[in-house]
């Protein structure tokens, strides 16, 4: 009965091989795929897996899986390929199935025997059923079963796979069956993955309740809004990634319309600066768990972090090293086939396709890897800069003298840069060397032992870079450091930009900052040339590897053909790209080690304990703020501490003023409070929430409204009273959007009592339990203070803690208890009549106070009114409402170029000293490099074969030929390093003109992030990045047209192929493009944001930390640094998008010229030139790569010319000297002002500030200038300087227009001390004296009259340090700088603008006796808030709303009914008399 079936089924008696051999063994006939046993396990199999699949289906049916909701039914894109696959294996299958049985009926009349039409329709419909739905349908399965099925079919399919493999390579059987078996992997390969990835719950009944409803409504809903516009690539599958069709969304809206902001998609959450950051501590505090006594490792950490996504990258790295290498195995084939020595039929198109299969493979892997790594890079990059951020939070006092803001945006802007770069280069650390091995084994096959001498010149090119690399990375430090100086000094004149133009300095400082950038040029060069030799050594190393060979092929009698000597030429073509990018792989890695050691330092550096000092609790404390016999010491020496023996105790609701002379610590004394200062003794105990302001106001850039709320969430009933109390609602009508105006970088657009007033309001509507004012009236008017002081102080904040540093001796009857501070202690604490009787130095203070208010002269005037309620003065002025379109906010959107501007930006470039000679010097000389190439591979592929050419003169004219070429690369490098220098240099110091002679206005709207990250990373890139990355771009697009030429000239059938190709190229690219650029241009803009945040934090970061807002702030900087991320990422995703594209296209060309060579009759072609012409073929994927990716990177890094362009035509002021007329060396001699009607705007589209103002100044008068906040003070002293140009009138001094003359010679005969006093980064010496026109003793005798010499010796003389923006120097000790600087200039004209404002009445005194005594003949003009300051002027002139409303001798016109200047001292009076009576 057996015996029967099994004749019926296999057609002989027993079971035996094919065609009635009888098999050696069972085992064998299991095994071999013809064989009946074989066939009839198979069915078996098949039968098995159909069981399953039903028994799949059935088990479904019964599972509660049965609702699933109609939006799961969409199909994966890994799910419609695995159908699409398996369907067509099974269609395929049955049809040959089919095709056996007719032959079969056809030629012997009968269907029997069955085994072989009956195995491939049973393969067929298992694969058809089995593939169709589980790829479909698979999602509905339940899920252990279905992966049960899924493993059974791959391993089943496996076996087949490698019985049929076995078969064809060893047994020399090929049959459309096998083709089938083989293909069938790769199937059941899809159908696991589809099982695997395809399954949405974890365990299919999950997230599902009983009723088949979905529970989570609300949840997922929220989800959905929030993950809108999240980037395709989150949910791409397999192909989508593979083939990053996930793009072409981006790619297409890109095509159709100008990229903006916001139509650029989110990164996924994974890879957002705060997961990455998140994920980073986490780790670190792991590391620190593991080994407590340690600092652990960042980098360890770092690497930890991500080593899942770098084992990754680094497979495809490898398969793409793996890929590359098979090329010149193929070649070698292919030549062979080419000389007519095939092995088997048809081995010439099964080596085309396999030739563009293993292109594609190589493709596809490098362009996962380099996405991957640039992802890593991107995730690094954020975690850094967000660690950066949190530090410049925390740090301590000592370390930012250290480390200063401008080096802190360093590491943001440079620094974390270079690291987000490395991962990239990363893995062609190792890679480059495997591929040296891989080659060296290739070339072992090719040249036998001649390989030696390879090695060893490989070894020595290496060996001998070693030196070269320490050099450079000891340049790379330097030029960090001699950088970090430079944009230290520029940030410095940037930030101090106004103050540089009252004094005229600022042609001195860009002197300086250009002897910065002469250190840094040095560096930079040096850098710059090592780099050309570096790239000469490597460039010229396959001329070097070649001579070597072939010289030990001649001595060892190597005989050489045309298939080995191609096959080294190859593999050598291959292998040079990789050598050449070793001096980059380099450069990289040191940029990164050096950045890398400037973070760890920064981020290991000492942090403020703020800790121990603040206690949040507010229950039932007795105190509010405790200090015990403490010391502080903002400096480490313990010997000196700031602040000594400080006993406090502050009741909750108690209101303490703090008063003393300048420098005695009242400010140090709320830095304590605020745990800024370390505490070195004693103990400090604070409980509760602290509201701060500080002496100088620090407002964010964005509108009134975000600055009050300070990210509170907004109450419009304590808002608007908060406004009022802080006298705002005035200001805020003259603003064009009232509270929604943006305002400038540090409220350039405010005056000083505003700004004052704004961070008065931010503090209010905090509602904190302990507010600590320091000094906030002292910009505003008497008015408004006496306004502030009853509203704000004495009802606003009636239940609170308060903590006020004042001057202004009248408010302090209304305090509960006075302290007195002198030189770092508490003298006295008391209430003040107590202190008054008891203390001698307080009645000192209150008197000079007296003294300076002259009452003996005002106090007729006062007894009439005593007080105007603020109410009604709000009543008297006229409302008006200035409403105007939103586009004329201050701070202008950050321009950008928009679509494709073409060679704009180069020639811009190119157009700097010579450059394009230079360029196109270069340019040839590369061109020639390629020529001689080709002309030598020309001659080996000629004479090769050629009897009558000995190897010895083949072999040298060849070398003759590569020698000569190399020394034209020497040239090509340094001519390189030339034209970058040179271009650098020129820009930067076009740059500069720009920016310093750029108005003020310029300034007002630009916030200083702009101008910063233009002259840190845009210029880091033009000096590094630029001149190699353009000569570069232009030779390998060289080497690739002149590969595709020689592909073409050898087999010109090609043409039809490759022209169509070349055309597509060029339509993707054009296509790429218009997204490409745009992206980066976003990138560029966008990178400025998270800069602008720093700085601004940088200067706030005590009100922040007063305020406890450091986590919302963090957050914000979370969010910009994914705002700059999103478009990188998008950004470097389409240059792979396009490589990728184009490399397919290239893979084509190559398989399609591998073709016509096989089809062609043997002989058509010498082999020598098939060889040749292959082996550039070769490299022509790679070669148009490097061509692509070179342009793309010129590209991007062009776009930081195109930034820098734009801030080097800002329109300039007037000219610095006006040859034709220049004053008389001893103008102004008189020092007479005359006013003629002088009219002035900020801007062309904006209201009038000043209408039309005449008066006289007459010579060595003293002028006082009065008038209510905003009114137009300081605007008039500004067109005295011609800080704003007028746009009507003139102002004439001592007979001269000062419109016409020069702008150096204006201010720097006038002397000023502006309102904001500021110091400069050096020594004392230097703030006084910067142009070194003064000898010491002059300084020191200033010093003297400044009240100063006592401070100054004490810190160590004139070459005490001064340091960023003097914070060593107290308030008032920076303001008598400024009147020291004013002293030595010794003009005719002084200006005063509220320069009294943070000194205490006895400096003020003494000061004001010093300008009368020093000034007595000089014309002194005053803009003063104290009315005691102008009682004693000769003339008075008041200002309301931009006009004159009276200007006479201030005793008429307190005389005069209805005067201005009488109202303001009435309420100066009064406010005097209120304070005493509370």
């Amino acid at each position: 009965m057996m015996e029967d079936l099994w004749t019926v089924f296999c057609g002989e008696s027993g079971p035996s091989g094919t065609a009635g051999k009888p098999c050696t063994s069972n085992l064998e006939s299991m095994i071999h795929p013809s064989s009946c046993t074989n066939h009839v396990l198979i069915i078996g199999f098949d039968i098995l897996l159909l069981v399953a699949l039903l028994f799949n289906m059935f088990h479904k049916s019964s599972s509660k899986t049965g609702h699933i909701p109609p939006r799961f039914r969409g199909l994966s894109g890994l799910q419609i390929v695995s159908a699409l696959a398996n369907g067509c294996l099974g269609i395929v299958y049955l049809g040959l199935g089919i095709w056996i049985l007719e032959e079969k009926l056809r030629n012997t009349h009968t269907a029997l025997p069955l085994n072989w039409w009956l195995l491939a329709l049973f393969q067929g419909l298992t694969w058809l059923f089995v593939g169709l739905t589980v790829s479909i349908r698979g999602k509905q399965l339940p899920r252990q079963p279905a992966r049960l099925l899924s493993i059974l079919a791959f391993f089943f399919s496996a076996i087949v796979c490698a019985l049929s493999l076995f078969a064809a390579i060893f047994r020399k059987e090929l049959s459309v069956k096998t083709v089938l078996d083989v293909l069938s992997f790769p199937g059941a390969t899809l159908l696991l993955l589809c099982v695997y990835k395809g399954h949405p719950y974890e365990d299919g009944d999950e997230g599902i309740n009983g009723n088949g409803l979905y529970t989570p409504l609300n949840g997922e809903s929220n989800d959905i809004s929030k993950s809108a516009h999240v980037t395709p690539f989150s949910k791409a599958g397999f192909f989508s990634k593979a083939s990053i069709w996930w793009l072409n969304s981006l790619m297409t809206k890109g095509r159709e319309k100008t990229l903006e902001e916001e139509d650029i998609p989110k990164l996924r959450e994974e890879d957002r600066a705060e997961s990455c950051y998140l994920q980073f501590l986490e780790q670190l505090n792991k590391e620190k768990q593991i080994q407590p006594s340690s600092q652990p490792s960042v980098l360890k950490t770092v690497i930890i972090c991500h080593w899942k996504e770098i084992l990754l990258s680094g497979f495809f790295a490898l398969l793409k090293v793996l890929t590359v290498s098979a090329g010149p195995m193929l070649l070698n084939a292919f030549i062979l086939v080419a000389e007519g020595n095939e092995s088997f039929r048809y081995e010439g198109y099964v080596l085309a396709i396999t030739l563009f299969l293993s292109k594609t493979i190589e493709s596809l892997s490098q362009r996962q890897w380099y996405l991957r790594s640039r992802l890593i890079g991107l995730k690094v990059k954020s975690l850094l800069t967000s660690a950066i951020y949190k530090k410049q939070l925390r740090l301590s006092n000592a370390a930012k003298l250290i480390h200063s803001g401008g080096e802190i945006m360093n590491y943001v802007t440079v620094d974390a840069y270079r690291i987000g770069e490395f991962p990239f280069w990363f893995h062609q650390t190792w890679t480059t060397s495997l591929q040296l091995c891989l080659a060296l084994v290739i070339l072992f096959r090719a040249v036998g032992l001649a390989t030696l001498a390879a090695l060893v010149v490989i070894v020595l090119t290496v060996v001998c870079n070693a030196p070269l690399a320490k050099l450079q990375h000891k340049f790379q430090s330097k030029l960090m450091e001699a950088q970090d100086e430079r944009l230290k000094a520029s940030s410095e004149a940037l930030v101090n930009m106004k103050v540089l133009k009252l004094y005229a300095w600022e042609t001195h400082f860009k002197n300086a900052i250009e002897k910065l950038r002469k250190a840094e040029y040095k560096w930079l060069s040096a850098v710059q040339l090592r780099k050309a030799y570096n790239s000469y050594l490597f460039w010229s190393s396959p001329v070097l590897v070649s001579a070597a060979t072939f010289g030990a092929c001649y001595f060892l009698k190597v005989p050489l053909h045309a298939n080995n000597v191609f096959t080294f030429v190859a593999t050598l073509r291959l292998v040079q790209d990789p050598i050449r990018s070793i001096p980059e792989v380099i450069g990289v890695v040191i940029q990164a080690k050096v950045a890398f050691e400037r973070i760890i330092k920064f981020l290991e550096a000492p942090e403020l304990q703020t800790a121990n000092v603040r206690k949040c609790n507010m229950e039932n404390v007795a105190h509010s703020i405790l200090i015990k016999s403490a010391n502080f010491s903002w400096e480490d020496n313990i010997s000196k501490p700031t602040l000594r023996n400080i006993n406090l105790e502050v009741r909750p609701g108690e209101k303490v003023a703090i008063c003393g002379e300048v420098g005695s610590g009242k400010s140090s004394l709320l830095a304590a409070i605020l745990g800024e200062i370390p505490n070195v003794q004693g103990s400090i105990q604070v409980f509760g929430t602290i509201a701060y302001v500080s002496q100088t106001a620090w407002i964010q850039t964005g509108t009134i409204q975000e600055n009050i709320l300070f990210g509170s969430a907004m109450d419009s009933e304590r808002y608007r009273e908060t406004l009022e109390r802080c006298s705002l609602v005035k200001d805020l009508e003259l603003l064009p959007y009232g509270d929604l105006t943006e305002i400038g970088e540090r409220g350039v657009n405010l005056s000083g009592g505003q700004k004052q007033r704004i961070q008065l309001a931010r503090a209010l509507y905090q509602n904190a339990d302990i507010y600590l004012l320091d000094d906030p009236f002292s910009a505003v008017d008497a008015h408004t203070a006496t306004n502030l002081f009853n509203e704000y102080v004495m009802e606003a904040l009636s239940g609170k803690t308060v903590l006020l540093v004042t001057h202004q001796v009248d408010f302090l009857p209304a305090f509960d208890s006075v302290l007195l501070m002198l030189d770092g202690e508490i003298l006295h604490a008391a209430p003040y009549h107590h202190l008054l009787d008891s203390s001698q130095e307080f009645q000192d203070l209150v008197n000079a106070h007296k003294e300076t208010a002259g009452s003996d002269r005002v106090a007729d005037a006062t007894s009439a009114q005593n007080g105007i309620s603020s109410r009604e003065i709000k009543k008297t002025y006229v409302e008006k409402q200035l409403k105007s379109s939103k586009g004329d906010q201050l701070i202008k959107q950050e321009e950008r170029e928009t679509g494709d501007i073409g060679l704009k930006p180069f020639i811009q470039y190119l157009k700097q000293k010579n450059g394009f000679l230079y360029f196109s010097t270069a340019v040839l000389l590369h061109l020639i490099f390629v020529i001689s190439q080709i002309v030598q591979n020309s001659w080996m592929a000629a004479n090769v074969d050629n009897p009558d050419v000995s190897t010895l003169r083949l072999i040298m004219v060849y070398l003759l030929i590569g020698f000569s070429a190399t020394f034209i690369l020497l040239f090509r490098s340094l001519i390189t390093v030339v034209l970058g220098l040179e271009a650098s240099q020129s820009l930067f110091s076009q740059l500069l003109n720009s920016l310093f002679r750029a108005p003020m206005s310029f300034y007002d709207s630009t916030p200083l992030g702009r101008i910063l990250s233009r002259v840190s990373s845009d210029l880091s890139i033009i000096d590094l990045d630029i001149p190699f990355s353009l000569v570069f771009a232009c030779g390998a697009t060289i080497n690739a047209y002149s590969n595709l030429g020689v592909l073409a000239v050898v087999t010109w059938q090609v043409l039809f192929v490759s022209i169509p190709m070349v055309y597509l190229a060029i339509c993707l690219q054009k296509y790429y493009f218009s997204t490409g650029k745009e992206l980066m241009r976003i990138n560029g803009t966008t990178k400025s944001y998270v800069a602008n945040h720093l700085a601004e934090s940088v200067s706030g970061a005590i009100t922040i930390r007063a305020f406890n807002e450091e986590e919302r702030f963090l957050a914000k900087n979370f969010d910009l640094i994914d705002t700059n991320a999103s478009p990188f990422f998008h950004s470097f995703a389409a240059n792979e998008w396009l490589i990728q594209r184009l490399e397919i296209l290239s893979a084509a060309v190559l398989s399609s010229a591998a073709l016509c060579m096989c089809l062609l009759p043997p002989g058509t072609f010498s082999s020598g030139f098939i060889g040749m012409a292959l082996s550039y073929g070769l490299s022509l994927n790679m070669s148009l790569m490097y061509s692509i990716q070179n342009q793309c990177t010129i590209a991007n890094y062009i776009i930081s010319v195109e930034r820098l362009n734009q801030y080097t035509h800002i329109p300039s002021e007037a000219p610095v000297i006006v040859e034709g007329s220049r004053p008389p060396a001893n103008w102004p001699v008189f020092g007479k002002v005359e006013i003629q009607n002088l009219q002035i705007r900020y801007r062309a589209d904006t209201p009038l500030v000043l209408r039309g103002i005449s008066c006289i100044f007459e010579g060595g008068h003293k002028i006082g200038i009065v008038g209510r906040t905003g009114s137009g003070k300081s605007t008039l002293i500004g067109a005295l300087f011609r800080l704003v140009e007028p746009a009507g009138g003139k102002i004439i001094v001592d007979g001269i227009d000062i419109s016409t003359i020069g702008l150096h010679d204006l201010r720097s005969r006038f002397g000023i001390i502006p309102q904001d006093p500021t110091l400069f980064n050096g020594t004392v010496r230097y703030n006084l004296d910067p142009l070194s026109q003064h000898s010491d003793q002059e300084i020191w005798e200033v010093l003297g009259k400044c009240q100063l010499r006592d401070a100054v010796q004490e810190k160590g003389g004139l070459d005490s340090l001064v340091v960023d923006d003097g914070s060593n120097w107290s308030m008032g000790q920076r303001q008598l700088f400024c009147l020291g600087r004013a002293l030595l200039r010794r003009s005719r004209v002084l200006v005063l603008d509220e320069a009294t404002a943070s000194i205490d009445n006895a400096t003020d005194m003494i000061l004001q006796k010093t300008i009368r005594t020093e000034f007595a003949d000089c014309t002194v003009i005053t803009v003063a808030h104290r009315i005691p300051t102008v009682m004693d002027c000769t003339m008075v002139l008041a200002i309301s709303d931009g006009q004159l409303v009276e200007y006479d001798e201030p005793m008429k016109l307190m005389k005069r009914e209805g005067s201005l200047f009488g109202q303001l001292v009435k309420e100066y009076w009064s406010h005097i008399q209120s304070a005493e009576s509370h």
